[in-house]
C-alpha cells in the first residue's frame, strides 16, 4: 500500500475505531446494569436477553413480517414526500409571485408536528393504511420542501440573467439551471425526511393500530415483554442506521462531479 493511500484511510479507520469504542462502552454499560441490578430486568433485559429475542423474532416469529411492513410504509412515504416536496419547492422557488403568496401559509403550516395531522386525518382516512401513509408524507415532504424552496431562491442572479439572455422559459431554467445548482440541497433535505418517514410510520403504527414494528414494540411494552421491546427499538435503530448511511453514500457518488468542477 502506498503512502497516500495510508495517509488517505488513516482518518476513516480512526473513526471507525472510535466508533466501535463507543458503542463497545454502551453495551458494556448495558451489560452491567442489568446483570448487576442496577434496574429490575423487568424493564430493562439483558443484552443476551434481547439478542435471542430478535433472533427467535427474525427466524420464528413475526418480527420479519413487522419489519416488511414498517420499511414498507416508510419508504412509500418518503417517495411521496421527496416527490411532491421536490416539485412544489421547484415551483415554489423559480416564482417570486408564488413565494410571495404561499410564505405565510408555509409558515403557519411548517410547525405543525405530524402528530397534530393524525386525529384530521383518521377522520377523513379512518384507521387505515392511506391515513398513516398521509401522515407520513405530510410531516416528511417539509425538509425536501424548504430545502428546494431555498436553493431555488438562492440561485446565483448571474445565472438567471444568462438564463433570461438565452430566453429560457421558466420550465427550461429548472431543469437546466435551478436542479443541478440546489441538488445538494435537495439530497441533504431527502436523507432528513427519511429520517422523519421512519419515525412517523412508527408513531402512526402504534397510533393507528397497522402491523409494523411500531405496533410490535407497543404490545411488548403492554404486556412487559422488555426483551422483545429491546429488539424492536434495536431494529428501528439499525433500520434509521442503514438507511442514513444508504442516502449518504449515495449522495457522495451523486454529487462526486462537483469534486471536479
Amino acid at each position: 500500500m502506498s503512502m497516500g493511500m495510508r495517509l488517505r484511510w488513516r482518518p476513516m479507520l480512526s473513526t471507525l475505531a472510535g466508533s466501535a469504542g463507543v458503542l463497545a462502552a454502551l453495551v458494556a454499560l448495558w451489560w452491567a446494569t442489568s446483570h448487576g441490578g442496577w434496574v429490575s430486568r423487568v424493564f430493562l433485559p439483558t443484552p443476551e436477553a434481547t439478542l435471542a429475542s430478535l433472533a427467535q423474532g427474525l427466524s420464528d416469529g413475526p418480527l420479519a413480517g413487522f419489519t416488511l411492513a414498517t420499511l414498507g410504509r416508510m419508504l412509500a412515504g418518503w417517495l411521496l414526500a421527496s416527490l411532491l416536496g421536490m416539485a412544489l419547492g421547484l415551483w415554489i422557488g423559480s416564482s417570486a409571485a408564488a413565494r410571495a403568496w404561499l410564505q405565510p401559509s408555509l409558515e403557519f403550516i411548517r410547525p405543525l408536528p405530524a402528530s397534530a395531522v393524525m386525529p384530521p386525518a383518521i377522520a377523513v382516512f379512518g384507521l387505515s393504511p392511506g391515513m398513516v401513509l398521509f401522515v407520513v408524507a405530510f410531516g416528511a415532504m417539509w425538509p425536501v420542501l424548504l430545502a428546494t424552496v431555498q436553493g431555488v431562491a438562492g440561485v446565483h442572479v448571474r445565472l438567471k440573467e444568462v438564463s433570461a439572455a438565452l430566453q429560457l422559459t421558466r420550465t427550461a431554467f429548472v431543469w437546466r439551471i435551478a436542479l443541478p445548482h440546489v441538488l445538494p440541497d435537495i439530497l441533504a433535505g431527502m436523507r432528513l425526511s427519511m429520517t422523519v418517514s421512519l419515525i412517523v410510520s412508527v408513531v402512526g403504527e402504534m397510533i393507528a393500530s397497522q402491523s409494523g414494528l411500531g405496533q410490535a414494540v407497543l404490545l411488548a411494552a403492554r404486556s412487559f415483554r422488555a426483551s422483545d421491546l429491546f429488539a424492536g427499538v434495536l431494529l428501528l435503530g439499525a433500520i434509521g442506521f442503514v438507511s442514513n448511511t444508504g442516502l449518504a453514500l449515495a449522495e457522495r457518488r451523486l454529487l462526486r462531479w462537483q469534486a471536479h468542477t
